[in-house]
């Protein structure tokens, strides 16, 4: 792909393959078996033995690591079809199982080799997930993980599914949450009641499948020697630069430094709107009445406008969303029938991410896709690293790019917004967004903590800690008189909690360095551009911190740069 082509673009091609062969059909154990073998039982006499056993390692991760992702896009892309839904928990339960223990045995290998200290510094971070990788692995979890994979998508069926009928359509619950941004209130509160009764159907359900989780989660954890889940997940998520403690602190100072502006902007809108109470179906809706932004009308404007505003800021931006649109790598549309949330898919092999969304015109959906763009401009700029370990990236890491890009292309949003008006509404919003999505991703992360240091808790306690949780992070502003139950149950809206436990708390961290990013985009967008593409580049080839560094950020989320970073952002949004 050409960084600085304007239109023309050449679609970039898999690598070769020089290990698997091209035409392999996996479609067995058997069918992939003999190459695990091969790799077990090679012979390693030399550092360049060892470097080509990674590649080739390497290679089969890969060959199958494409072929699990596009199982799971068919699958959420129409939960429907139960035949996608199969196949993908066909290899959960009848290939998977197989590859763990061979994992395990490769992993062992490396590390027993003499010539895996001789490598350089580029793979230390490899190494380190390694050996963590063999302290963690136990044979009778295998089959417990296989069970929790297919037992976490059970909730993109439940919520998949969840449709209302409003004027006579039959609408996601994504589409029909429009219309909490009209301006009519007594609409809005009639298409609140109606979202919400839909979801308060699947609450037995969902709660039922939450403390199946739970329990898996937490033998799994026993398995491997820890007393708790959260623990046992910490280490599996390998975060050697940070500790459950570190994040209890942030929590504690995001409370202290955010909270309260939420609850200055609260009563903001409440006097605003002149209202004696703020209710919940008021909390979307432009304070002023003014009719909601519509920033394009379906998911092909949608990457039409992506590109234009990402070429603004870098042709090499626009060229990646050009790509995945061109390879019809994209599916942005909300339908019936689809998983809820958005990703980015990496695909090594061939090297070009697949992004996945429900969008429904708002302006939501426009942060989502080039929150999405900014991972996928991270996939493509590691596309050519030479080993899938360096591509692999931590989650501070990856939203470091995504979260980025919402805030440095909000300086290019014209290409949405014609109008200026319309123009400062969207930063308005979208500065009021990060102000609220801390305290939210906090309040999140504190509630996993609870949910795993007490894995004995019923389904009542669990709601009852949830809704004191919540009030510690959200603002008294609120009046939910008659709607108890429903804030008791805002955290099954969390996909995280179900289907990725524990991510989340990094949105919190990159939300940081997103900030800090933008402000140096302010005093000078080339130096931010070059930073931010040096960054990414380095896929995991050092350390969190030192990717932050240089991208020109710190890895902190002490009070005091909390603090420094949320007055920017509050300066920003009075200058609007």
């Amino acid at each position: 792909m050409n960084p600085s082509a304007d239109s023309a673009i050449s679609l970039p091609a898999p690598a070769p393959r020089k290990y698997v062969p091209s035409g392999l059909t996996i479609d067995s154990w058997s069918s992939i078996a003999s190459y695990y073998v091969a790799l077990e039982q090679r012979e390693l006499h030399s550092l360049s033995d060892l470097v080509q056993w990674l590649c080739d390692l390497s290679e089969l991760e890969t060959v199958i690591q494409e072929h699990v992702g596009w199982l799971y896009i068919r699958m959420t892309c129409d939960t429907r079809d139960n035949k996608l839904s199969d196949a993908y928990t066909f290899f959960v339960n009848e290939i998977n199982p197989h590859i763990e223990p061979f994992n395990d045995r490769l992993n062992r290998k490396f590390i027993a080799s003499a010539f895996s200290k001789e490598l350089d510094a580029s793979y230390n971070n490899y190494k380190r997930q390694v050996e963590n990788a063999v302290r963690l692995f136990r044979e009778e979890n295998v089959p417990l993980n296989a069970e929790l994979t297919v037992k976490e998508q059970k909730f993109g069926e439940i919520a998949g599914a969840m449709s209302v009928e409003i004027d006579g359509k039959e609408l996601t619950l994504q589409q029909a949450s429009n219309y909490l941004r009209m301006p009519d209130r007594s609409k809005r509160e009639e298409v609140y009641k109606k979202i919400v009764a839909r979801r308060a159907q699947d609450r037995s359900s969902l709660d039922e499948l939450f403390s199946e989780l739970v329990v898996l989660r937490h033998r799994i954890a026993v398995n491997a020697g820890f007393s708790n889940y959260r623990d046992f997940k910490f280490a599996d998520l390998d975060r050697f630069d940070y500790t459950p403690a570190d994040c209890e602190a942030f929590h504690a100072s995001v409370k202290k430094a955010v909270v309260p502006l939420l609850g200055e902007l609260l009563a903001e809108r409440k006097r605003i709107m002149q209202l004696d109470a703020l209710r919940p179906w008021d909390l979307e809706v432009d304070a002023e009445g003014r009719a909601d932004l519509r920033p394009f009308v379906d998911g092909k404007e949608l990457a039409i406008k992506t590109i234009s505003c990402f070429a603004e800021i870098d042709p090499y931006f626009g060229d990646v969303v050009r790509t995945l649109d061109a390879m019809k790598f994209v599916d942005l549309d909300s339908r019936l029938g689809k998983a809820p949330g958005g990703y980015n898919y990496p695909l090594y092999e061939t090297g070009v991410p697949f992004i996945f969304m429900n969008s429904s015109g708002s302006l939501r959906d426009l942060v989502t896709m080039v929150h999405e763009g900014g991972h996928a401009i991270h996939s493509m700029l590691t596309r050519d690293l030479p080993f899938i370990g360096f591509k692999e990236l931590p989650s501070e890491v990856a939203e470091l790019a995504s979260m980025s890009m919402e805030l440095i292309s909000m300086e290019h949003w014209h290409h949405f917004f014609a109008d200026a008006t319309a123009l400062k509404r969207a930063k308005q919003e979208q500065l009021e967004n990060v102000i609220e999505a801390l305290p939210w991703i906090i309040c999140i992360d504190r509630f996993q903590h609870w949910l795993y240091l007490h894995p004995q808790h019923t389904a009542q306690e669990r709601h009852d800690f949830w809704v004191k949780n919540y009030s510690d992070f959200s603002s008294s502003m609120v009046d939910w008189s008659g709607f108890e139950d429903v804030r008791a149950s805002l955290w099954q809206k969390q996909l995280h909690l179900f289907e990725v436990p524990f991510y989340y708390i990094e949105y919190g961290m990159a939300q940081l360095g997103a900030i800090a990013l933008w402000k140096t985009y302010r005093e000078s967008p080339a130096k931010a551009v070059a930073a931010y593409k040096k960054a990414l580049s380095l896929g995991y080839t050092c350390t969190i911190p030192a990717i932050y560094e240089a991208a020109g950020i710190r890895f902190d989320f002490s009070e005091d740069y909390i603090r420094e970073l949320i007055t920017f952002v509050r300066t920003e949004y009075n200058k609007l």
